[in-house]
């Protein structure tokens, strides 16, 4: 991942990792996060480290002497202990003493596996340098391999070239499987060839927010590499580069509704497919938006078409979250097949074996599709690699949401020890547990949902991080639009795609919980309306599934005491909810 620690020191059973400022008067607090998430970065994804004892250590040369209290957390990370060039020895032997465990065997320690799990913003920044998925990610076995869909994929791609054939490709997943991860890793892999050859690829993402992160994210980065590398170069220009590698889907398609030509690139990966529109919403908008009184397809019917006019070979990657869609006239996985059925029957379709179920296919049948589907076992990614402490946490999550007290309490149990939930009826203590987990660099931010109108009493507006993602996701903790500041809520529209390492997430009156099942509300006026239609139903019941698998590490649900004196806000809208999360066995602070 491009880090390089100074010094590791493997000494009885501690692994102490120092870094060096030499000339430093100072303890900087960018230096400290430095040496804490080299520690952190063995700690979680190096096998040899995970049992150890393991002490950051930051020497500043010429900082003045200062005593620090070394702890060692839970998993067997310590504090920080700052040294200068006179109290480095000291440092070191006190290192030695909170060390506990079994010796390392030092060759065992230098063979051991590192592997990464990267959010996907530094994932991308490392892809988009020219590493490849298989350095920067940790693998699983069978078919839940990230490494495996990208062959799939790979294969796919080289063989429509070969017959000259127009493929489309449905990749399905779990929240944080790595679905965006394996687009983007096509993408680079498949724009890295000469500038005269026919194989371009693009990225695209109707998800506003990650678009506009990944690329502020990369141009960023661009920048920090060629000023590192002697070469610089300004912001706009990286920026432009950035934009030509990931691209809003809206901007494609506007794009190509002015130009009849055929688009440059022969392989488009459409990232959050789910979310594409269907007939009506994309017909409202050519209509209300771009003064096209006669559009009559919807978003997947007319983006197929303008891959449909290549002559020779085309491939369409389609990247689907199952129960993730969050808007009005986002269609699903349906709309493409329907598209395709409909418009388009000499497309070959790969899908996985996992894909006839109510999350993705409610209304259709495959056999509508005829003789030209060829299921793919390993387009499914089943195991979440965001949350690198638990692969079950979408399980879990998803038992949460059934509203099965039983169901849920099983699942959740198995998630409990190496990634803690927590509830809570204050605000105050939320905050400050995860400002205590949070070590390093590693990012907290607070969610709530955008239907949650009504928790302004508690200082919190809905979509709050509305406009700001950027800064929200990528500025350090001494900006106050950072989500380190827990003042500005995210809500789904925000995190869907990105990720924390911890979050806190605020409950709202507009998902709660009842004797029978969930309850789903809407805010009107001033007053509380149920939401009757299913489909309304279904995007508030995911925007819950969002929030609720954004963490990587732990996740904090505060449930409000709500207030007597506020028919908005009353308490019977909330204990309920409380007393179901508690009788799931989820732990209160």
């Amino acid at each position: 991942m491009g880090k390089r620690v100074d010094n590791v020191l493997l000494i009885g059973n501690t692994v102490v990792v120092i870094e060096f400022k030499v000339g430093s008067k100072t303890y900087e607090r960018a230096a400290k996060r430095q040496a804490v998430d080299y520690a952190l970065d063995l700690k979680n994804f190096h096998e040899g480290s995970r049992e150890a004892t393991i002490v950051p250590v930051l020497v500043a040369t010429h900082a003045p002497d200062k005593s620090v209290n070394t702890e060692v957390g839970e998993d067997g990370l310590a504090n920080l202990i700052p040294a200068n060039t006179r109290t480095l020895a000291g440092a070191i032997r006190r290192a030695i003493d909170v060390g506990s465990g079994p010796a390392i065997e030092p060759q065992a320690w230098f063979s051991a596996g590192y592997n990464p799990t990267p959010t996907i913003i530094e994932a991308s920044q490392a892809l988009y340098r020219g590493h490849a998925v298989s350095e920067i990610t940790r693998t699983e076995a069978g078919a839940d391999n990230l490494g495996a869909t990208t062959d799939a994929l790979g294969l796919i791609i080289d063989q429509a070239r070969t017959k000259r054939e127009k493929v489309i490709c449905l990749v399905t997943g779990v929240p944080g499987a790595g679905k965006t991860l394996a687009g983007l890793n096509l993408a680079s892999e498949r724009r890295r060839v000469d500038t005269s050859d026919i194989e371009h690829a693009v990225f695209l993402s109707g998800n506003g927010p990650l678009v506009k992160v990944l690329q502020e994210a990369l141009a960023r980065d661009d920048v920090q590499q060629a000023k590192s590398h002697g070469d610089p170069i300004v912001k706009t220009e990286a920026l432009r580069k950035a934009k030509a590698f990931i691209q809003n889907i809206h901007h494609f398609r506007d794009e190509y509704v002015r130009n009849p030509a055929p688009p440059i690139e022969r392989v488009v990966v459409f990232d959050e497919a789910q979310r594409a529109w269907d007939l009506s919403q994309t017909s409202k908008f050519m209509q209300q938006k771009r003064g096209l009184h006669d559009f009559d397809r919807s978003e997947p019917a007319f983006l197929i078409s303008v891959m449909d006019r290549h002559v020779g070979w085309a491939v369409i990657v389609c990247l689907v979250g199952g129960g993730q869609e969050i808007n009005v006239g986002e269609a699903g996985m349906e709309e493409w097949l329907c598209a395709l059925r409909d418009h388009y029957p000499a497309w070959p379709i790969y899908l996985p074996d996992q894909i006839a179920d109510d999350l993705y296919l409610p209304c259709m049948r495959l056999e509508e599709l005829g003789d030209r589907v060829y299921r793919v076992p390993n387009l499914h990614l089943g195991v979440s690699i965001r949350s690198f402490r638990s692969e079950r946490l979408s399980a879990g999550i998803d038992a949460l949401l059934s509203g099965s007290s039983d169901k849920a309490r099983l699942q959740l149990a198995l998630i409990q020890e190496a990634y803690p939930i927590r509830i809570t009826r204050s605000l105050t203590a939320a905050k400050d547990w995860v400002r205590r987990r949070a070590r390093g660099s590693e990012r907290y931010g607070m969610l709530a949902s955008s239907g949650a109108r009504r928790l302004k009493p508690l200082g919190i507006i809905a979509s709050g991080a509305k406009g700001k993602e950027c800064n929200w996701f990528l500025d350090h903790d001494q900006d106050v639009h950072a989500s380190f500041y827990l003042e500005d809520a995210a809500s789904e529209f925000e995190v869907q795609g990105l990720e924390l390492d911890w979050s806190l997430m605020v409950w709202g009156g507009d998902f709660i919980h009842t004797d029978r099942d969930w309850l789903f509300r809407a805010f009107k006026g001033s007053q509380w309306q149920a939401i009757r239609k299913e489909k309304g139903k279904q995007y508030r019941l995911n925007a819950y599934r969002v929030l609720l698998t954004r963490a990587r590490q732990g996740l904090v649900i505060v449930v409000p005491n709500g207030d007597p004196n506020d028919h908005t806000r009353l308490p019977k809208y909330y204990d309920p909810t409380w007393d179901y999360l508690s009788a799931i066995g989820l732990k209160n602070l």
